[in-house]
């Protein structure tokens, strides 16, 4: 058969139909106690943003459940924690400040999916309350919300995410030591580089 590129809207819904109501009437326009409830119990993050250049960029965030704030119902507060340096997500809101989050809660089928636009801030109260270990987050990204709705995530489920039985072997994954060293072209060994991953671990945490 031949390859059919769809390039309009009524071809992809002759194709996959119409949502019904109850799917588009889920969706609202701030946080409210149910969105906060699953915020209170998220540990993990994905946060979409836009460059300068046009490209799309997704950066993971993790902490202890309930590490991002609902400070009023169009406000989300997200700590940064010491990673790379590269921050690419905040160098991409200085330009774009859309954003789109899916939040996670480990072991549940479901998802928070949340956009709006967002800014980086520097707030000691803020960054004072976002401690951990008794480090501060130097910066603070600021989410207001245009967007919010929960997902019945069939994905988690057909990737077995939360199913141990159903994950794969990684014996043959790359490490990031050796796909560091393989990409940039680096004069380190594979196992210097991975000693140095190591140590960031257990030094810059948070």
């Amino acid at each position: 058969m031949k390859r059919e590129r769809i390039t309009t809207m009524r071809r992809l819904r002759e194709i996959v139909g119409e949502p019904s109501h109850r799917v588009t009437g889920k969706e609202i326009d701030h946080i409210d106690g149910i969105c906060e409830r699953f915020i209170a119990a998220s540990s993990y993050l994905l946060v979409g943003s836009r460059g300068a250049d046009g490209r799309m960029d997704v950066s993971p965030r993790g902490d202890p459940a309930g590490f991002v704030q609902v400070l009023d119902p169009k406000t989300l507060a997200i700590p940064d924690r010491p990673g790379n340096k590269r921050i690419d997500t905040f160098e991409n809101l200085l330009t774009d400040p859309e954003v789109g989050l899916l939040f996670l809660i480990p072991g549940y089928a479901l998802t928070l999916r949340v956009s709006g636009t967002a800014s980086i801030v520097r707030d000691p109260d803020l960054q004072s309350s976002m401690a951990v270990n008794g480090r501060e987050p130097h910066l603070v990204m600021l989410a207001t919300v245009s967007k919010a709705f929960m997902h019945c995530a069939k994905s988690i489920a057909r990737g077995g995410m939360w199913t141990p039985d159903q994950w794969s072997d990684t014996s043959d994954v790359p490490s990031l030591a050796e796909a560091m060293v393989a990409h940039a072209e680096l004069s380190e060994s594979t196992s210097r580089m991975q000693a140095i991953i190591d140590d960031d671990f257990e030094e810059r945490m948070y």
